[in-house]
């Protein structure tokens, strides 16, 4: 149920990548980051409608790692809708949450109706690789739905489609992008916005024409090198951030929201 019908308002968090038994993850617990997030959304965003998280929910796609964001999600005050990414195993993910959404052809995809727009949640995990892939089965399902429906829509998926400027995670988007495209551009016009995961960046932007946007990830980030180095992807640990979404009849605007932030706050 949508709590305001004059405005959509929804999280959008991404690349938990918590580990089993709460292992450090080059040095810190995702799992109290994960911890913080949850603990701030539901006190500063609990009016939310819902929460979007957009892949790599655990970092090894371990039965461990699927309980302890299992456990964590269960103090979410907020309705969730979970995509998988390249670090997820599909068949651990199903086992710990038999009742997400699966399209017709069984992959880890679903729709949301609300009064602003149908929300498209897209499966881009293949087995086994980092690489960004969405099959010809995907893509009919998609295509399907774009054709049987009408009004505005916002997409969300792990792997972007598009280029972000870093060598190695470009390397690692989404293979089928001018395909993805054909898909979409018939209804170009409708799309509102495309929220991503996987690159572990802020990122704002436009791809072919449509609105993009990217959060930071929960426990680490990837460094901002333009240029490819022999050394491979360098990470850090800039802020964790999540996105607080607010969405009329008029416009799609995204906030950043870093909680973790402990600054002192002062009136203007």
């Amino acid at each position: 149920m949508i709590k305001n019908m004059d405005m959509l308002k929804f999280i959008h968090l991404t690349d938990p990548h918590i580990t089993g038994d709460d292992i450090p993850l080059y040095g810190h617990r995702p799992a109290a980051r994960l911890r913080a997030a949850i603990d701030s959304i539901n006190s500063e965003h609990h009016d939310a409608d819902f929460v979007v998280i957009t892949g790599d929910l655990t970092h090894h796609g371990d039965d461990a790692g699927y309980e302890l964001f299992a456990r964590e999600l269960r103090r979410l005050a907020v309705p969730s809708h979970l995509l998988v990414g390249n670090h997820d195993d599909v068949r651990s993910f199903r086992f710990h949450f038999p009742d997400a959404q699966r399209c017709d052809c069984g992959f880890i995809q679903s729709s949301k109706r609300t009064p602003f727009g149908l929300c498209l949640f897209l499966d881009t995990s293949q087995q086994g690789s980092s690489i960004g892939h969405y099959c010809e089965q995907r893509r009919d399902w998609l295509e399907g739905v774009l054709k049987e429906t009408s009004g505005p829509v916002m997409l969300f998926m792990h792997h972007p489609p598009f280029a972000i400027g870093i060598p190695d995670t470009d390397a690692s988007r989404l293979q089928e992008a001018e395909m993805f495209w054909q898909i979409l551009a018939p209804h170009h016009q409708r799309i509102r916005h495309l929220f991503v995961g996987h690159a572990h960046r802020i990122l704002y932007g436009n791809w072919r024409g449509l609105s993009v946007s990217c959060m930071r990830g929960l426990n680490h980030q990837v460094a901002l090198e333009l240029t490819p180095s022999a050394k491979g992807q360098m990470g850090n640990f800039e802020p964790p951030a999540y996105g607080v979404v607010l969405v009329n009849e008029e416009q799609v605007m995204v906030h950043m929201h870093d909680f973790m932030n402990n600054s002192e706050r002062f009136l203007f």
